[in-house]
């Protein structure tokens, strides 16, 4: 029985008297998608390979077999030839059987020093590394972007809104450089997060570590890891570092929902500040004039997909004893999810961003509704030595008069303004109304962080340093 069950490949099956059932395997396997680690895995494998011709745990000549069988594996993999088995349960195993069908017993001491519980947790940081890398050069295109647009609008100016409602004016472009701090701080978290990726697992073996004369060291610096995991325990066993990135992700997730929201509303007739490249959009089956934001919607709704993968992940870890469990197989589905999702949102709002038409009368005209500059003139009577609390009673009582008068406080010319406001009247001059227009309103936020357009100017100008850090 045991011949029978090692000739199906299945490299434990010796210490069992009945074959495993079709029905768990297929519950058991990974192969279909823990195979997008196969290079990884070749690569993790030479690596090893190469160490332990160093340390004379194999012969050189055992190492030059396995190199050149890794050779024609990974070629049948690009080439798409490679057939992927059910009955070998996970990328690893697909390809040590290959590699021992080419190469007879040097395959077999492929494995030698290692477990397949150190060999997934390294292929998986060495996958994730390269995933941050390309996430991160994606987030530099797309914070370029968001600042190309901001400078090209550094002067328009749109409504403010806290609670939804009109609150002050601010520059379109400091309005999108909001974003770009986002993007930012998510570029920080990402590299930061790499830090603890980037940590060999390789030579903890199965949880205990190994009694063959190894050298992680070796194994580390070919692999390009900073460090190496110090406890073999916590080596094979530890998921912090998916569970971390899944949280940067989940971030940018959220940053591009609430960016997403504001597209929509944005776009809405109702409101009519930008137009989206038509290729962005979808129509209805049933409505021919309608033009519909899919894609930010699409952004919106897939944010909470990720975020499920974050929780799944913390569920996942939050019951494990040490040290690796079957559970951790279910890491990575979640994991890859989330990579595909945040880079394929990446690209697709990289060039929607640049593809966007602004409507600046449309952002002007709302702009100019809701009594947005009553906190200038607020600020205005503050400057002539009146309290603010009592400023901004005076301005309320003014605001609320022109409103049961369906008139605006711009609308006024200074005898009624100064009518409207009697308790006030003598601190107002002709200079009023260089503060209430909507000019004069974001040009005297003229500090650091401030909407002023000087100032949009000049963050765009530090923005576009960080992108070349």
């Amino acid at each position: 029985m045991t011949s029978q069950l090692h000739k199906k490949g299945e490299t434990w099956s010796a210490r069992f008297s009945e074959p495993i059932s079709n029905l768990v395997k297929r519950y058991t396997s990974s192969v279909s998608f823990d195979k997008r680690f196969a290079l990884i895995d070749i690569e993790c494998s030479l690596a090893h390979a190469a160490m332990l011709s160093t340390q004379r745990i194999i012969s050189q000549d055992d190492e030059a077999a396995i190199r050149k069988g890794m050779e024609q594996i990974l070629g049948e993999i690009t080439r798409g030839e490679f057939e992927w088995q059910l009955d070998l349960e996970d990328v690893h195993l697909n390809i040590e059987a290959r590699l021992t069908a080419l190469i007879g017993d040097a395959g077999k001491k492929l494995h030698t020093g290692r477990s397949r519980n150190d060999q997934v947790a390294t292929d998986i940081r060495l996958w994730l590394r390269e995933e941050i890398d390309r996430i991160v050069s994606l987030l530099k295109s797309l914070r370029g972007a968001l600042i190309d647009l901001a400078e090209r609008h550094s002067d328009t100016i749109l409504p403010g809104f806290t609670h939804l409602q009109v609150a002050q004016p601010v520059t379109f472009g400091h309005h999108l450089l909001a974003y770009v701090e986002m993007f930012t701080r998510d570029t920080h978290r990402m590299l930061d997060c790499r830090k603890r990726v980037n940590q060999l697992p390789l030579g903890a073996a199965a949880l205990a570590g190994t009694s063959y004369p190894i050298d992680r060291g070796q194994v580390a610096k070919t692999l390009g890891f900073d460090g190496i995991c110090l406890n073999s325990l916590d080596a094979v066993s530890d998921r912090d570092f998916a569970i971390e990135f899944t949280a940067a992700a989940a971030l940018i997730m959220t940053h591009f929902s609430r960016l997403s929201e504001e597209l929509i509303l944005w776009m809405s007739s109702r409101v009519g500040f930008i137009e989206l490249a038509d290729r962005f959009c979808t129509g209805s089956s049933i409505m021919p004039q309608k033009k519909n934001p899919d894609v930010p919607e699409l952004a919106r709704g897939k944010t909470g997909r990720v975020n499920g993968h974050l929780i799944a992940l913390l569920t996942l870890m939050k019951g494990q004893p040490l040290a690796y469990n079957k559970d951790n197989q279910e890491d990575k589905e979640p994991l890859i999810d989330t990579v595909d999702t945040v880079v394929d949102t990446l690209r697709i709002f990289t060039e929607m961003v640049a593809s966007i038409t602004v409507n600046a009368d449309a952002m002007r005209t709302a702009a100019l509704q809701g009594f947005s500059t009553a906190t200038d003139l607020a600020d205005y009577l503050v400057k002539r030595g009146l309290p603010f609390r009592d400023a901004h009673e005076a301005v309320a009582h003014a605001v609320r008069i022109c409103i049961d008068g369906e008139r605006d406080l711009l609308s006024l010319n200074l005898e009624q303004l100064r009518s409207e406001l009697p308790e006030v009247a003598s601190l107002l001059g002709d200079d009023v109304f260089d503060c209430m227009t909507l000019e004069g309103s974001v040009a005297s936020r003229n500090h650091i962080g401030g909407t002023a357009p000087e100032q949009v100017r000049a963050s765009i100008i530090a923005a576009r340093t960080t992108l070349s850090l």
